[in-house]
């Protein structure tokens, strides 16, 4: 299946011309979109993952759409390569862009073919799998790493899917510790640096995929079943509340879920809404809103067959202790 990914996404970047495309999302194969509204522009920034190749090599990078009403799409633009320096230099998966300071952060999950340990009976191969973070002045990039073009998750796990959260003018990170690599995937939490360039201290787990009642899990051939973390982001309610959207599966339908922290505090202990916000085989959403003041999610749908996902904005609507789906704005 991911190698399936991969081609579609080497197949999509050989056809970018250099002009400019005036498009709709029902053009745009995109997995885990993430939109960025720009209010001093007036354009919000869609990012996509966009492979490359050289000499028979895969090397990751980023493009961007634009749009000024998320209905028809200017684009794509590059805006991000994988430094060939860096410590891997393979498929952006789930780019993020966070406005922090003044300038914008790049939160991108870099993979690998290399495998850093023996597979287990049952699993995918343990491939080096890590958030790292990169910076520009820009939203349209370049965006640059920081010194030690190293990841900002643990070396020695398969790690995906890191958002940003500020709390109290403290920078954290949220992210996925991978199910492949676990059985039960986790939500972990670490505290950043200032600027972002790495990490303060350890991190501390918040969930696992199993907490949540809907995560019914995929079984596997010994018997076990193996439970999904993806696509985390937070979002605090009009009542203060601090709720946090993430996905998994629900009985083999791809889903997003919602979680609260019962301290209002990143930290937690989080409980899990017992229903979805979204359970019609898609999700890796995030929230944004509108420049008239609407909020929205945008995920894509459906999650397989490869190929076919396309990105799908919903208007929400902020009830204070969580959050309800309306209508679909995109088309």
């Amino acid at each position: 299946m991911k190698r399936t990914i991969l081609t579609l996404l080497l197949a999509v970047a050989a056809t970018i011309g250099a002009s400019a495309q005036t498009l709709t999302l029902d053009d745009i194969y995109i997995r885990d979109p993430y939109i960025l509204p720009v209010e001093k522009e007036g354009v919000y920034y869609m990012y996509a993952s966009s492979p490359t190749t050289e000499n028979g090599q895969t090397y990751g990078g980023m493009m961007a759409y634009k749009s000024r009403d998320l209905k028809t799409w200017e684009g794509p633009v590059r805006v991000f390569d994988v430094p060939r320096d860096n410590w891997i230099t393979g498929t952006v998966w789930a780019p993020e862009v966070h406005k922090y300071k003044g300038k914008y952060y790049l939160f991108g999950t870099l993979n690998s073919d290399i495998k850093w340990k023996a597979t287990e009976q049952g699993h995918p191969a343990f491939l080096h799998r890590a958030t790292q973070i990169f910076w520009s002045k820009s939203p349209e990039g370049p965006f640059l790493p920081f010194e030690s073009k190293q990841p900002h998750t643990p070396l020695g796990e398969m790690c995906l899917d890191g958002t940003l959260w500020v709390e109290d003018g403290v920078p954290y990170m949220i992210y996925c510790h991978e199910w492949v690599e676990m059985g039960d995937g986790t939500m972990e939490l670490v505290e950043l640096k200032k600027d972002l360039s790495a990490t303060v201290g350890q991190p501390m787990r918040l969930f696992c995929a199993s907490a949540a009642e809907w995560s019914t899990g995929s079984p596997r051939s010994d018997g076990t079943r193996t439970y999904v973390t993806d696509g985390c982001y937070l979002y605090r309610t009009k009542t203060g509340k601090l709720l946090m959207i993430w996905s998994s599966f629900k009985n083999g339908d791809y889903a997003i879920g919602i979680a609260e922290s019962t301290t209002g505090k990143v930290i937690g202990p989080w409980r899990q809404q017992a229903e979805p916000l979204f359970d019609k085989h898609g999700g890796h959403g995030m929230i944004f809103r509108t420049f008239d003041g609407r909020l929205c999610v945008v995920l894509h749908a459906p999650n397989s067959p490869a190929g076919k996902e396309r990105a799908h904005i919903f208007e929400i609507e902020d009830l204070g202790h969580t959050l309800r789906l309306k209508g679909e704005i995109s088309r």
